[in-house]
């Protein structure tokens, strides 16, 4: 990530902003707009910065938005974590995480979009090849972190030592991302806790 606080160099005077601020003004308009239909004018207009701001701070729209899509999945992360912060066993805390999940897919949240989810389907219909692998990487963040507390809960002995954590890591990421696009589409609401009952029990 970079530095908190940019300052524009140019004549006249100097500019200062937070960037996290300004990725955050950036990850509205992505969400709302995708990727290849937010122009460089609508991510200044959001961010209350001149396009020579931007570009003084970013290489061009491509880094603003893969600087955004990290702090997305960051702040995202940032906030799942405080949440397992008093769970304990890991068991609980896989509960914990795909209650997390599915609600923000279905709730007014899930509504404006994930930028991870429309990334992921953008980049791949344009055959972005770089966007593909940043997106990917992501991914595989939140994968890796549903592996990480089966492994937890495998060791305690609240999941069984015949799940496949990887497999099973993946697929309640599929979920995930399945009901952010039910989410989105805004279909008739489902139900969060038979969906986090079905996945807990599988691993018990």
């Amino acid at each position: 990530m970079k530095n908190m606080t940019t300052r524009n160099p140019s004549p006249g005077r100097p500019r200062e902003f937070d960037i996290e601020v300004a990725l955050d003004h950036a990850i509205e308009v992505f969400r709302e707009r995708g990727y290849q239909a937010s122009s460089i004018a609508q991510i200044s207009a959001a961010t209350g910065l001149t396009t020579g701001s931007l570009y003084k701070a970013f290489e061009d729209k491509k880094d603003i938005f893969t600087q955004a899509l990290l702090r997305y999945v960051d702040r995202r992360t940032a906030v799942l974590m405080d949440a397992l912060r008093d769970v304990s066993g890991g068991l609980a805390k896989v509960e914990t995480a795909v209650a997390f999940y599915a609600e923000a897919s279905l709730a007014e949240e899930g509504q404006r979009g994930c930028m991870l989810v429309n990334a992921a389907t953008e980049c791949t219909a344009i055959g972005d090849q770089d966007l593909i692998v940043r997106v990917r990487k992501a991914l595989s963040q939140v994968e890796a972190l549903l592996s990480d507390l089966i492994r937890e809960g495998q060791c305690d002995g609240s999941i069984s030592g015949t799940v496949d954590r990887d497999a099973s890591a993946r697929l309640m990421m599929c979920l995930f991302q399945g009901i952010r696009v039910v989410g989105a589409a805004g279909l008739p609401e489902l139900s969060v806790r038979p969906l986090v009952r079905e996945v807990v029990d599988s691993l018990r």
